[in-house]
Parts: C-alpha cells; sequence; structure tokens
C-alpha cells in the first residue's frame, strides 16, 4: 500500500521555464497563446448544461502561465486584474524576489505595481505582509505534508524567527503546517535559500493555490492505520510545487473578491489523504480527500469532493463516484484542478470554491469533465465500500501511546492555541534528538507529536520542563480541544482578538464548571473561519455589536453541534453577536445545558 513516484514526472511541467534576462520590478506578461491542450466540449445532461458553458476560460501563456481568456474579462474582481496585470510566480520562477527585496518600503509603496508584489502577488511565495498590524514585516507559510517535520527544520525556523525578538513568534495551523511571523522583505531571499537547505518550501502555500496536503499524524506508527498517508501526501506536495521549483499549470485556480476594504480573500483549495478509522484529516471539509477503499483485488482511494467552510455558506464533501488505484493518486488530482480551473466562477467572490461549480454543472457533468481530464479519458467508478470503521470511537492522540514499532511510543503534546516562541522550538528540537528519532508531527488541531520515544525514556522525556510547564501531554478537557485562528494580533481580516481570548475563557469557565469529557471549541476571529468553527463541539466566530451601554464592541457568533469522524456533521448558529466580554456565563450554561458539565459550587457540595 506504498504510493509510487515512478509516474508523477509525467504530470509535472517541464522543470526549466526560460528566465528572463533580468528581472525588473515593472515586468508584465508576455502575450498569451492558445492552450496547449484544449479540452473536448462535453456531451452534457439534456437540458442541463450548455455546452458552451463547458469551454475553458484560461489560456496557457509564455512561460507555462495560465490567464483567464481575454473574452471573460469582464466583471473581474481586483485580484484576477492584479493577476493579469504580472503574474505572480515570476517573483519565483523568474527570481523576481531578489530585485523586489532591495526596494524600500516607501518606493514600493509609491508604485501600484509593487505594492500589489507586497501585498498580493507575493503570497504565491507564501508570504502575507501584515500591513495593517504588522506594516514591512511578513507571516510566511510553509508546505510540510502531512505535518511531519524534522528538528534540523524545527532549529532553522526557531532562528529566524528568534532574530526578530517580540516581532517574531510561530503558529501550528489547522492544517498541519507551521506559519512563522516577523519576517521583512530584505531578509527574504536568504530564507528561501535556508528553507531550500533544510528540505522545506513556502511555495504555492497562499492565494489561488493548493494548501498542504494533510494525512495522518500517526502514519506509519498506528498500530491500528489503515495505510500509511505519507508517501501519498509527499506526492502530492511534489505535484502541487514541481518539486518545489514552481508549477505554473495549477496556479491560478481562481480568487474571490475583497472582504473587507484592502484584504484579498483568497480562491483557496484543500487536500488530504485519509490513514484510519480516526478520520483526524476531516475529510468532509477538503475540497478533495482519498478515502482507502480496495477494489478488484487491489487496494486504492474512493473520492470525496466540494467540502469547505466560507464566510456564507460550508458544506460537507460529496462523493465523486470514482476510485484510483493507490499508486496513481495524482492524475485524478491533476484532473480535479484543471477542471476547477478551467471552469470555475472568476466574479462573484461568494461563489468561487470547487462546491459551487459542482452545484451548478452538477455531480455527474463534473465527474465527465475530471473524466475527461484523465490521460487515458477514464475514471473508474467508485468501490461499493471504503474501508472506514463507521463505528470507530476517535482516539485522542494527546499523551502516551504505544507504537506499532515494539519498545516504542508516541507521546502528544498540547501546544495551547497553537503558538510557539523560538525557545519553545529549540527545545523541542532538542527533545525530539534526544529522545525520538529526530522527527516531530503537527496536526490539525494545532498540536504536536513527538514520535519514537523508547519506552524506557518515557519517565525522563515526562519531567522535562517543557512539557510540564508548557505543553502538557494531559491538558485539562477544554483546553484539549482548543483551537484559534491567528486573530487581529497579527491578521488584518480579523474583527477580533481570538488566542489570547481563546485561553482566557477557557480558564475562566474551569473555574465555574466541571465536563465529563473533551469539548472541542475553536476560535476564528472572522467570517473567513479559518479557525473552523463548523467542525467544533462550541465556535466563536468573531463579529462587533453594541453592548448594554450601547457602545460598539468586539463579540462572537456561537456555533453549536459540529462533529468530526464518520458521523461528521457541521456546526449551526447558536446564538449571534455575544459581547466578548460576556461570554463566560454563556459558555458555562451552555456546557451544562448540552454537554453534561456539572458546576463547580455543586460538584463541591456532593462530595
Amino acid at each position: 500500500m506504498a504510493a509510487s513516484s515512478a509516474s508523477l514526472q509525467r504530470f509535472l511541467p517541464p522543470s526549466a521555464h526560460a528566465a528572463a534576462s533580468s528581472s525588473s520590478r515593472c515586468r508584465r506578461p508576455g502575450r498569451a497563446r492558445a492552450a496547449v491542450s484544449s479540452v473536448p466540449s462535453s456531451t452534457p445532461a439534456a437540458g442541463e448544461v450548455p455546452a458552451e458553458r463547458l469551454e475553458p476560460r484560461v489560456q496557457e501563456r509564455e512561460g507555462g502561465y495560465w490567464v483567464l481568456k481575454e473574452k471573460y474579462r469582464t466583471g473581474l474582481n481586483p485580484q484576477e486584474k492584479v493577476k493579469i496585470e504580472k503574474e505572480p510566480m515570476g517573483l519565483f520562477m523568474e527570481g523576481g524576489i531578489k530585485d523586489l527585496a532591495k526596494i524600500p518600503m516607501e518606493e514600493i509603496d509609491a508604485d501600484k505595481l509593487t505594492k500589489d508584489d507586497v501585498d498580493v502577488r507575493l503570497k504565491w511565495l507564501g508570504l502575507f505582509h501584515r500591513r495593517k498590524h504588522q506594516y514591512g514585516r511578513f507571516m510566511m507559510r510553509l508546505k510540510l505534508p502531512n505535518g511531519v517535520t524534522t528538528s534540523e527544520q524545527t532549529r532553522y525556523l526557531a532562528s529566524v524567527i528568534e532574530a526578530y525578538g517580540s516581532d517574531g513568534c510561530a503558529d501550528v495551523t489547522t492544517r498541519q503546517n507551521w506559519q512563522i511571523r516577523g519576517v521583512t522583505l530584505p531578509d527574504v531571499p536568504a530564507i528561501l535559500e535556508g528553507l531550500r537547505a533544510v528540505g522545506l518550501t513556502s511555495l504555492q502555500s497562499g492565494m489561488d493555490n493548493v494548501r498542504n496536503p494533510v494525512g495522518n499524524p500517526l502514519a506509519g506508527i498506528d498500530p491500528d492505520e489503515i495505510v500509511d498517508t505519507r508517501p501519498y501526501t509527499n506526492l502530492l506536495s511534489s505535484y502541487i510545487t514541481n518539486n518545489s521549483q514552481g508549477n505554473p499549470t495549477i496556479t491560478n485556480l481562481q480568487c474571490n473578491d475583497t472582504l473587507f476594504a484592502g484584504n484579498f480573500r483568497p480562491r483557496k483549495w484543500n487536500v488530504c489523504v485519509i490513514g484510519s478509522h480516526d478520520l483526524y484529516e476531516h475529510p468532509h471539509i477538503n475540497d478533495l480527500a482519498y478515502m482507502p477503499a480496495v477494489k478488484g483485488g487491489k487496494f486504492g482511494f474512493n473520492l470525496l469532493v466540494g467540502g469547505f467552510i466560507s464566510p456564507k455558506r460550508w458544506g460537507e464533501a460529496l462523493p465523486l463516484d470514482a476510485w484510483v488505484p493507490g499508486d496513481d493518486i495524482i492524475p485524478v488530482c491533476k484532473a480535479i484542478l484543471e477542471a476547477f480551473r478551467d471552469l470555475g466562477n472568476r466574479g462573484n467572490r461568494q461563489k468561487t470554491r470547487m462546491m459551487w461549480l459542482i452545484d451548478e454543472l452538477g455531480m455527474e457533468v463534473f465527474r465527465s469533465e475530471v473524466e475527461k481530464r484523465m490521460p487515458n479519458g477514464v475514471l473508474e467508478r467508485a468501490a461499493a465500500e471504503d474501508l472506514i470503521d463507521k463505528a470507530w470511537e476517535r482516539r485522542d492522540y494527546l499523551g502516551v501511546h504505544p507504537q506499532k514499532q515494539e519498545g516504542l511510543s508516541y507521546v502528544g503534546l498540547h501546544v495551547p492555541v497553537g503558538r510557539l516562541q523560538a525557545s519553545d522550538m529549540f527545545e523541542l528540537a532538542r527533545l525530539a534528538d534526544e529522545y525520538g528519532s529526530g522527527e516531530l508531527r503537527l496536526t490539525v488541531e494545532q498540536n504536536i507529536v513527538l514520535p519514537n520515544v523508547r519506552n524506557e525514556r518515557l519517565d525522563a522525556l515526562l519531567a522535562e520542563p517543557l512539557l510540564r510547564e508548557r505543553l502538557s501531554p494531559q491538558p485539562s478537557l477544554l483546553l484539549r480541544g482548543l483551537v484559534a485562528c491567528t486573530g487581529n494580533q497579527f491578521c488584518g481580516q480579523a474583527i477580533i482578538e481570538t488566542k489570547a481570548r481563546a485561553l482566557q475563557v477557557t480558564r475562566d469557565v474551569e473555574k465555574r464548571v466541571a465536563v465529563p469529557r473533551t469539548v472541542r471549541m475553536h476560535w476564528t476571529g472572522c467570517p473567513n473561519s479559518c479557525g473552523q468553527v463548523q467542525v467544533a463541539d462550541i465556535g466563536f466566530m468573531g463579529c462587533l455589536t453594541k453592548d448594554a451601554d450601547g457602545k460598539i464592541c468586539e463579540a462572537a457568533d456561537i456555533f453549536v453541534g459540529g462533529r468530526v469522524g464518520s458521523d461528521s456533521h457541521l456546526a449551526d448558529v447558536y446564538r449571534k453577536a455575544v459581547p466578548c466580554k460576556d461570554l463566560v456565563p454563556v459558555v458555562a450554561d451552555l456546557l451544562v445545558e448540552r454537554f453534561g458539565a456539572v458546576p463547580r459550587e455543586r460538584e463541591e457540595d456532593e462530595e
């Protein structure tokens, strides 16, 4: 059940794109040319989808980049115009970042082209200018397939943020990934080279790109796993970034309009590979989920498509009625991405996730568009059943657990709301080397797993100050399920502060009630829902409201009822616009009402 890379090269673009003679900050794109392969028109169900609707809306131009055709350029959102004016990937593939990094911010802001480079196009390189809250500083998002990283990589990232003092920190994200903060533009070329030297990349981790491929955080060590997801997520990441060289065939998926003034909301596309019955990867909110399944005695994957969370709508992924062999996962990923790229909506900002395209075409027409983009024009129908045990009770990976390898255990560490300082990362790297195999695993709940610890070394590891004081293997029942997005400390789109508030509200609630089990509480600072409130038992989405005195204050819409696992369900709104200063009693009452919590006073009386 191991993935093979034998077929990967067939689906990568040419590795060497002709570089321009010089990388000018004012370079405009060259003239577009006809698409290399024009997809034949489909035969949609009678009366459903006009044939002209299935004409690809993009074409390839010089350098292998893909752009919107002239006739579809009416009513564009601002982001599409920025991409047409200058190809974002040129900053990496043609070395433009080296020239841009030499320009002072004052000069950059005086020129629309370079200002758009800094505020928009650099996101294709994983660099996000924090213009609103940290002018001149960037967040850098990496690619970390399956959340697997090494002590060497962790030390390097720690050294980067350490250099920025109080402006530098790191976050574990809800896509099993690292984000580092405080980066300044002049340092970027050297940082990119440092990433390459330790086997990391930030390329294509933001905006109209495929996000970090997610897999089982216990891959290869879990006694009950179905399949080791690491080979598959590594293959996907290699295809998506063309082995970290840049894959311009899939860097112009789509983009929506602005959500708030000056901030572009990206056209993300998420993929995961399921490796265990626990569904740690959250397949129901991914655009493409590979579900392990056997067909005709051969291992492979059934496919789910279209899961997403967005400000105005959220929906669970649906079966594509398709199965692919386990050693051939790249062609279908490529076909789905190209169908989305070619046919997706680029106007209305609320209707640009892939599920909107599926809704418009219908699943069977969408499937036929995927099938015609397969190398042999054939997409097998799904296996009758996947291999997921629907009655499986999702396990908690925090704490100490035995591995499938005799004499070894993994230790799940709770990272409070995913935030780490350089000192924490240096210590994690040391612990991984001293007690494990030099490896760390990141999870979608913003935590870290330390694998391959010899059982006789467990007591010494658990006695380490970092575990006793900061990253506990056994946090409280409310803290262990706590997730929070960046919030308005750094993010220009966030309406409220999230990370510190999530911790404080949780601790204050714990003083009022005791819960009988883990309750997953997620915080997100705005409707983009990077904190994934819709999958939480209780979710908090930032907004503004008026308090009892009529003053504008930070508030949260409360969501209740999200579930993960085989019985997944997205949460519904429970109560709108609760002032943040009033949340503690509301949450305490909700825990008693819905989750079996007991007020602390009664608990003490009964004792």
